[in-house]
């Protein structure tokens, strides 16, 4: 457990609002966002001793190939201090908080600012857009992600899927496995995605905010099997960024002590080989104990989570790895209201990726500005009632059968306990 001394606090966070923003560069995106942290924290430009930026598709979209954070950030008056670039797939802005910990817990500074932009919507590049997400797997043994596939039921051939991500595929693949082992229906899926959908409704930043039923989920247009596009996470533009400290930070910034949230546990792990069938050593559930470990808590201390839903099925698996439901169980415990708000352990009552939107690159800090808000009381018709203890699951990237990448982090409400 760590001791006083080490605890570290987000103090200020933002996020931009989300979706295809044809007309915002990265630039545009980072002041928003950055604009809107310092100010939720008290923060001027000058209080910042280092930065962490986190993005993914410049490289290949825009060719802005290193020093991207240092080129976002300049602009905006942070000159000299230093700034690293983090890519982790999906996983990038809460590997970046935790490389920011560390900075903060060695002495190393006081503040810290944390960005995670990405521009992913290029109209007139699809194929570009389309090759950019399959460098989040091993482009050279790409048969191997292929042949991952088939053996659980999927066409990797299939001349449709050019026009679509190759993780929806891959996600698809997993579902209909599921489906198999457990009983778990294409309806479940449809579940997670109108639970999400219509919890959208609450939160101003989501790119669709339409409440969905079932059956309209069941309706729309079909991705791959199970899936239908409504339970697929969309491309989107957007930015968030963090302002986090230590001890010594926090008394810097009096005035956001009062709507400091503590971070309680973060950790990230990467995967290892298993069976497909192996869910006790499911990268999600490995991360997900090494969290509660280190928070001191269990499952069942968790007031709000999100969850990184880039498909419905991401959603049921994450809520069986983080130990809310056992597996096979969570379209029963859909139909009694378990995750959604006003039930027992409300999941993404932001919306989720499936209707908030997924800029890559910032996905993990708009999971966390998002149980900020809750812990905060801040959440207007959304707001998770008496929400003290939060999780996030942000996940990146594929490798053999799972997530490349995890980060499971623990929020706590300053006060809380």
């Amino acid at each position: 457990m760590m001791g006083m001394q080490d605890k570290v606090y987000i103090a200020g966070i933002s996020c931009t609002k989300l979706g295809k923003r044809l007309d915002a560069s990265v630039k545009q995106m980072v002041r928003e966002a950055v604009d809107a942290a310092l100010a939720d924290a008290g923060a001027s430009v000058d209080d910042v001793d280092a930065a962490w930026f986190s993005n993914t598709r410049q490289p290949m979209l825009e060719g802005q190939n290193t020093v991207r954070g240092q080129i976002a950030l300049r602009p905006l008056g942070f000159e000299s201090v230093p700034v690293v670039n983090i890519e982790n797939a999906c996983a990038s802005g809460s590997s970046a908080l935790i490389q920011a910990m560390a900075h903060l817990r060695a002495g190393m500074a006081d503040i810290a600012l944390v960005v995670g932009a990405e521009k992913m919507v290029f109209p007139d590049r699809p194929e570009a857009m389309a090759a950019a997400f399959e460098g989040g797997t091993d482009i050279h043994d790409m048969e191997a992600t292929k042949a991952f596939v088939r053996s659980l039921g999927g066409d990797a051939d299939d001349e449709s899927a050019g026009k679509r991500s190759i993780f929806m595929d891959l996600y698809a693949a997993q579902a209909r496995a599921h489906m198999d082992r457990f009983g778990t229906t294409q309806e479940d899926f449809a579940a997670i995605a109108a639970k999400n959908h219509t919890h959208a409704k609450h939160n101003p930043l989501a790119q669709y905010r339409d409440p969905m039923s079932v059956e309209e989920v069941m309706a729309d247009k079909p991705i791959a099997f199970p899936f239908t596009r409504s339970m697929c996470a969309p491309l989107s533009d957007g930015a968030a960024a963090a302002v986090v400290c230590n001890a010594a930070g926090l008394a810097r910034l009096a005035n956001a002590r009062p709507r400091a949230v503590t971070v309680r546990a973060s950790v990230l792990r990467s995967g290892v080989d298993r069976e497909t069938n192996d869910f006790d050593r499911h990268i999600g559930r490995l991360t997900a104990l090494a969290a509660y470990e280190q928070a001191g808590l269990g499952p069942e201390d968790i007031d709000c989570i999100e969850v990184h839903d880039a498909t419905a099925y991401a959603e049921v698996q994450q809520i069986e790895n983080l130990g809310l439901a056992e597996p096979g169980s969570v379209g029963e415990c859909l139909g009694k209201g378990d995750f959604a708000l006003g039930g027992r352990q409300p999941v993404n009552a932001s919306g989720g990726l499936l209707s908030k939107g997924h800029p890559v690159g910032a996905t993990g800090i708009i999971q966390l500005h998002d149980l900020c808000v809750q812990l905060r009381g801040e959440a207007g018709s959304g707001q998770v009632e008496n929400a003290r203890i939060a999780l996030a699951e942000n996940g990146g990237g594929f490798l053999r059968g799972e997530e490349a990448a995890t980060v499971v982090t623990i929020l706590e409400k300053e006060g809380a306990r």
